[in-house]
């Protein structure tokens, strides 16, 4: 998946600001399939992934619904505010509290906080692994996300799954790489075991 930065005309407010961006975002006619992201002061259109892509991010959340509390929900096109660094991301996946999407304005989409998720999920695709690694881990860690599941097929150790916990001052202090192949098992509130071995690219080390 590339990443496509959005041009637009000159306006006559500094198109740095947040509103400014949240509302170029939300007047955005996006083809379908492709999300609208903003980030370092630029609105970026991803393309749909690779079906190998979308295949992990299902069978993730086939298993996340074994074990999920029933206050929680699992959403795949909820845009997140990053609100230590005004950014807008929109993760493969992200688990939080059902009720605060249904809270939201019937005619607006507005981001949700993402101080709020209590999980979230990226799988890398070759152009955008890096953002996902560095940037995207930053902001989940300034947001105090209290998971972050990195699903990593380009990993140069081989395909791997971290899962990363304890957010503290921009980092994650505590990490948990395995191989595709090896169980992983996820904390409370969730409490079930992925099959990274079921992973397309699973044995490919």
């Amino acid at each position: 998946m590339t990443a496509v930065p959005v041009g637009h005309d000159p306006a006559p407010e500094p198109p740095q600001t947040w509103a400014y961006m949240l509302n170029a975002w939300h007047e955005l006619d996006v083809p379908e399939g492709w999300r609208a992201e903003i980030d370092e002061g630029q609105i970026v259109l991803v393309p749909p992934p690779h079906r190998h892509h979308n295949a992990i991010a299902e069978l993730v959340q086939h298993r996340l619904y074994r074990g999920l509390p029933e206050e929680l929900g699992i959403y795949q096109t909820l845009g997140l505010h990053i609100a230590p660094l005004d950014k807008l991301y929109v993760p493969d996946l992200v688990i939080v509290p059902r009720e605060t999407v249904l809270a939201g304005d019937p005619d607006r989409s507005e981001p949700v906080d993402a101080a709020l998720a209590e999980l979230i999920v990226e799988v890398t695709s070759p152009h955008n692994a890096a953002d996902d690694r560095t940037r995207k881990y930053r902001a989940y860690a300034l947001s105090l996300v209290p998971l972050y599941l990195l699903i990593d097929r380009y990993d140069r150790r081989g395909p791997t799954v971290t899962l990363f916990s304890a957010p503290q001052d921009g980092v994650f202090k505590h990490s948990q790489p395995v191989p595709f192949g090896t169980p992983l098992a996820l904390p409370a509130p969730f409490g079930v075991t992925l099959d990274t071995g079921a992973f397309p690219g699973a044995g490919a080390r």
